[in-house]
């Protein structure tokens, strides 16, 4: 049974019109468990959130491409994440979960499922951080794939994870802004840190986990100076994406249609809005396009 609150069941259609080719480039799928069973050792149980959900979504907010990141209560079983890339026919990409001792056969076939980069979490609820010695393995395993990492921490744990970070030889994205919090301002140190790491052109960033920075609740606003920062100091190094179905959210579950609109205000002028959702994703995850 889950232990989960349920996604927004009835989102709005958005204000804001999206630009084509719009991607939304983190959100998840969660089994159904029937079909595809969660992780024995995983630390939540999420509502099942299908391919199908996720599909119909986008089709309502005008998002035509997607990146699916693995989320732990999978744990490295793909599977799911892999089924629903394929139903999508191109559309969409994926972040994996590895194991160290991973394959370089099991790679070249989530490759070719689709998946172009590799996760890793420092986050407390999420159960024990990464192991660095397993990160450097993984990372030199995908490195000549092309493949980049996603890291997701906890703000506090940047302070220490920051000269590490700097040491990988990767092209690294930093998922839902460092989940800094809003009520400590753009000038608290674990914001200043994440910035200066910026300042590295390997690093990416997504402006996304409005939710989960907001300390004031619905419609968020006060996590909107830190994405509106970040996207007009990096324009070419930032992401966005709903979260959908929002795993771990304890109150406020988001209308992901809100969520869309928050972008009216994230990046108002028009060429920032497509390189956020169509240019740095394609740049991205779809380079054999830009060839």
């Amino acid at each position: 049974m889950s232990d989960a609150l349920p996604y927004h069941p009835s989102p709005k259609k958005p204000d804001v019109v999206l630009p084509a080719g719009a991607c939304d480039a983190h959100c998840h799928i969660f089994g159904p468990a029937a079909e595809f069973p969660f992780a024995p050792e995983r630390n939540y149980t999420p509502v099942d959130a299908p391919k199908a959900k996720l599909f119909a979504l986008h089709c309502l907010l005008g998002i035509e491409r997607a990146v699916i990141v693995q989320a732990s209560c999978h744990g490295t079983d793909n599977t799911a994440m892999i089924d629903a890339i394929a139903a999508a026919a191109g559309r969409y990409r994926g972040i994996a979960m590895v194991k160290q001792d991973v394959t370089d056969a099991e790679l070249a076939a989530l490759h070719e499922g689709g998946v172009r980069g590799v996760r890793f979490n420092f986050v407390t609820h999420l159960g024990q951080d990464a192991d660095l010695d397993a990160v450097r393995t993984v990372i030199g395993k995908v490195k000549p794939l092309g493949w980049h990492a996603v890291i997701h921490f906890e703000a506090d744990r940047l302070e220490k994870l920051a000269p590490i970070l700097k040491e990988l030889p990767i092209t690294m994205v930093i998922d839902h802004m460092g989940r800094v919090d809003a009520s400590l301002g753009v000038d608290q140190p674990a914001f200043r840190m994440l910035v200066d790491l910026m300042e590295d052109e390997r690093f990416w960033v997504k402006v996304c986990g409005s939710e989960r920075v907001s300390r004031a609740g619905p419609p968020f606003h006060d996590a909107v100076p830190f994405a509106r920062m970040l996207v007009d100091l990096f324009p070419d190094r930032v992401l966005w994406g709903t979260d959908w179905p929002h795993p771990n959210i304890k109150k406020h579950m988001p209308d992901d249609g809100a969520l869309v609109d928050l972008l009216a205000l994230i990046a108002p002028e028009e060429d920032k809005l497509r390189r956020l959702l169509v240019d740095n994703p394609t740049r991205l995850y779809w380079p054999e396009e830009r060839t």
